[in-house]
């Protein structure tokens, strides 16, 4: 009997020679276009004969176990191959995110202590100025990999197996810097090995499927479900170098694709296009992701004929804990991620530490079921022994996220904990204000924090990015209350902005999150500056 790969180049190697002639990557024109690469399909063999090629050149050059070497290649199919061969090698891999520049590269160059980075030849000139503020040696090369006779400290460690680290994932750092999570082998074959056994309403079928994602590979999702989901089941991946809403159901249907992958900020969008009798004119049997708004979450299946399947992981948990709505009931419009199964433990956690009674919001804390609480999780938070200890507290991880389990046991994502508003009692969740602000045909951005309030404990505070200037004091006043009107016959009175600010930009993160931390810096200063609406005597109770 065939023992398991161990390894993600095995897991690829088994699906090469099961799978040879069938597709495994495939490009199509427009994101061919965006990349200046060929567009077309790439066989599991085609690719295999590319990995050994790279592989043979790391080799050469004296790369393998211990090494880190960095990957900025957005979401080329080059990205795929120089991992599996580093990863054959024993060396570990560091997406790096293309929106990063000099301040956030030296970081990362230097805490992850990478010995090489593979770039495209805009950004190597970026990496090397960056490396050298790190006071760090880095080897650059091209997608064509290194050269023959490229200098490298020889090998550090044995041979790869599971527990080998495969790749080094940094988190958006939306309170912080970064931190970079160590996944190992064993991560990425479980995320696989979980997508090809959940079947229910994501059954993925042996050979056939033909999976289509927007999300970048520089992510958990599409470098760990995405890509290993399709290497397990021998099926094709067809990545897109970002999200074309114009062109959406154009690559859908020219692609044949039976999956896709979404983020939540996609199907509002897709829905506010014009409806078409070309609307179901697809072969999509589900949508695959997480966080669509619960306002246009029935709306969008009715339209397009496909069930959204929420899911909720992080790239700490990996599928050591992960849920998904695979089955019904669904409870579409509640942001159900579904409910858990035997292989995952779970509590929500009030604030004073008891557990949370049903439909109360409280902190999910999550752990593997069986011997093992931590199989399936990243191995640890590079260098900060503390921050990992403390997510581990009392051997459950805590997410910070806040959801609510029903009566039937499902589980409804809330909000973060951190951007959680607590205002006379009352819990407000900043990204569902967040979610009705932007749904305002004025609003380009928008983003909520909490101000001190001497008798309501926090008051809410918007701050917005308009789609035009704003002229001047009176006009500033009048759109305020047209926004706070808007958010008042969608929202509970009291989950209304306060104060109503204009601002030019918004502090977002190199993968457009928002940065909590320096939005609550942003509103500090706002707020002293008093260039805001005060809103508050709009917030009335309705009898």
């Amino acid at each position: 009997m065939t023992s398991p790969p161990a390894t993600v180049f095995a897991a690829f190697a088994a699906a090469a020679h099961a799978h040879g002639d069938r597709p495994f990557l495939a490009v199509l024109s427009e994101t061919a276009a965006a990349y200046g690469i060929a567009a077309g399909e790439i066989t599991y063999c085609q690719a295999a004969s590319g990995i050994e090629r790279l592989a043979a050149q790391y080799a050469s050059a004296g790369y393998g176990g211990g090494h880190r070497v960095g990957l900025l290649l957005e979401s080329r199919p080059a990205f795929l191959l120089h991992w599996f061969a580093l990863n054959q090698l024993g060396a570990s891999v560091v997406p790096i995110n293309p929106d990063l520049r000099a301040v956030e590269l030296q970081y990362l160059i230097g805490h992850a202590e990478i010995a090489a980075a593979v770039a495209l030849p805009g950004r190597q000139a970026h990496l090397a100025a960056a490396a050298a503020a790190a006071e760090r040696s880095l080897a650059i090369f091209g997608p064509e990999g290194p050269p023959l006779s490229a200098p490298a400290p020889p090998p550090l460690a044995a041979p790869p197996d599971a527990a080998t680290e495969a790749a080094l994932l940094y988190t958006s750092g939306t309170t912080g810097r970064p931190k970079g999570c160590v996944l190992t082998n064993a991560y990425f074959l479980n995320a696989g090995r979980w997508y090809a056994e959940a079947g229910g309403l994501i059954a993925l079928r042996l050979g056939g499927e033909r999976m289509l994602t927007p999300l970048p590979l520089f992510h958990m999702n599409a470098m760990a479900y995405s890509t290993m989901a399709m290497v397990t089941m021998g099926g094709c991946l067809i990545l897109l170098d970002r999200f074309h809403p114009r062109s959406w159901w154009r690559s859908v249907r020219t692609a044949r694709a039976s999956v896709v992958h979404y983020l939540g900020v996609m199907p509002p969008i897709l829905l506010a296009a014009p409806a078409s009798a070309a609307d179901r004119d697809h072969g999509v049997r589900f949508g695959f992701g997480a966080g669509v708004d619960q306002r246009v979450h029935a709306a969008f299946e009715i339209r397009f004929g496909f069930p959204l399947i929420e899911a909720w992981a992080m790239t700490e948990t990996g599928a050591g804990a992960v849920m998904a709505a695979t089955e019904e009931p669904r409870h579409v419009g509640t942001n159900c991620f579904g409910r858990a199964r035997g292989d995952v433990a779970y509590r929500i956690q009030r604030a004073d530490g008891a557990e949370a009674a049903e439909d109360e919001p409280g902190e999910l804390l999550v752990r593997h079921a069986g011997p093992d609480p931590r199989f399936g999780f990243f191995r640890e938070y590079l260098k900060d022994p503390e921050a990992t200890a403390e997510a581990w507290t009392e051997g459950w991880f805590h997410t910070g996220d806040i959801v609510r389990r029903s009566a039937d046991g499902s589980l409804h994502f809330v909000d973060r904990r951190k951007n959680l508003i607590r205002r006379s009692g009352e819990n407000i969740s900043a990204v569902e204000v967040e979610s009705v602000l932007q749904q305002h045909p004025a609003v380009l951005q928008a983003a909520v924090a909490a101000t001190p309030d001497p008798v309501r404990g926090d008051e809410v505070v918007a701050c917005v990015v308009t789609d035009a200037p704003i002229r001047d004091e009176a006009q500033r006043d009048e759109l305020a209350a047209e926004l706070v009107s808007w958010c008042l016959a969608r929202l509970a009175y009291y989950k209304a902005p306060g104060y109503l600010a204009f601002v030019e930009s918004l502090p977002l993160t190199s993968t457009q999150k928002i940065q909590r931390g320096a939005l609550k810096e942003l509103v500090a200063r706002v707020m002293a500056s008093g260039a805001y609406t005060d809103t508050r005597a709009m917030k009335k109770r309705i009898p």
